[in-house]
């Protein structure tokens, strides 16, 4: 009786046993090495060699190059986020009717999802090209796109934005038809024009879900990493040295394995500090 009364309480936790080992070995093992490795100083091979405790941060928080590589970060984090979300509710929005052809519609609006980010980035940069690229050719310029520290970080957030907004557009979507139809019904009854009926009824029902995606759209542009290897590789210069890189090239090019931990834990306090300010604006700001 004893016995079958342990595995009735130790039963649920055999279930998520498989889940918890699999979290420790690829979770939390590299996250805590990584806050260990970021107070050693380390040879070629990554292993811990000289114990210089908070060195590592202090090196980083007064090195010109990392505030840049923030200062790079934030813009392009923000142009992200606010492109891709717009996309996404655009695209939402138009297809949010029944109309012939709607599927093939949203499967186009989708489909960015589905796309590689390293293969779209390989396309873009033949796009980009300065002689042979077809957005020269279309807007009759003969700009350097990629090279050109003026318009780099751009057209990398523009891809980054392109390549996010089709999640979006499968949120928006599902926030939209969760609306009710009745209530667009009475407004229009009222006088209400599209225009007021968007910002008076659409956007406050959309609120949970934006609020949501929002809060993944921050998170997955901070970990921006294969379009900018493959379209800049940080340059020119470091105008598109997002912090992600940076930890890359510190890591596998310079072999400052412990100065890239201390970049890795910062970049997660940054994101943490973020989600919980959302989460706390959350509170007043979304109506469910």
């Amino acid at each position: 009786m004893k016995i079958r009364d342990f595995f009735k309480k130790t039963g649920p936790y055999a279930y998520i046993l498989p889940a918890m080992i699999v979290f420790a070995v690829f979770l939390f093992y590299p996250f805590f090495k990584t806050i260990y490795l970021s107070l050693y100083k380390t040879n070629k091979m990554g292993e811990a060699k000289l114990f210089v405790g908070f060195g590592n941060y202090t090196d980083l928080l007064t090195s010109p190059v990392f505030w840049d590589s923030l200062k790079v970060t934030v813009i392009f984090v923000v142009i992200v986020v606010a492109g891709s979300m717009a996309l996404g509710l655009f695209a939402a929005v138009l297809c949010n009717r029944t109309f012939p052809g709607i599927r093939a519609f949203s499967t186009a609006y989708a489909l960015p999802m589905a796309i590689a980010s390293s293969s779209a980035a390989m396309i873009f940069k033949i796009m980009l090209h300065p002689s042979i690229g077809i957005v020269n050719k279309l807007l009759g310029l003969n700009i350097n796109w990629i090279n050109d520290p003026r318009y780099a970080l751009v057209c990398v957030a523009v891809l980054t934005a392109w390549l996010n907004s089709g999640i979006n557009f499968l949120y928006f979507s599902a926030g939209l038809s969760s609306i009710d139809d009745s209530i667009y019904e009475r407004a229009s009854v009222d006088g209400a024009g599209g225009i007021q009926q968007f910002f008076r009824l659409t956007l406050p029902g959309l609120s949970p879900i934006m609020f949501y995606t929002v809060v993944v759209n921050i998170i997955q542009a901070f970990q921006s990493f294969g379009q900018v290897k493959i379209l800049t590789e940080g340059g020119p210069g470091n105008s598109t040295n997002l912090i992600v890189y940076s930890i890359y090239r510190d890591a596998f090019f310079n072999y400052r394995f412990g100065s890239a931990a201390a970049e890795s834990v910062i970049l997660f306090a940054i994101i943490m500090v973020l989600t919980l300010v959302m989460f706390k604006i959350e509170k007043k700001g979304v109506s469910y």
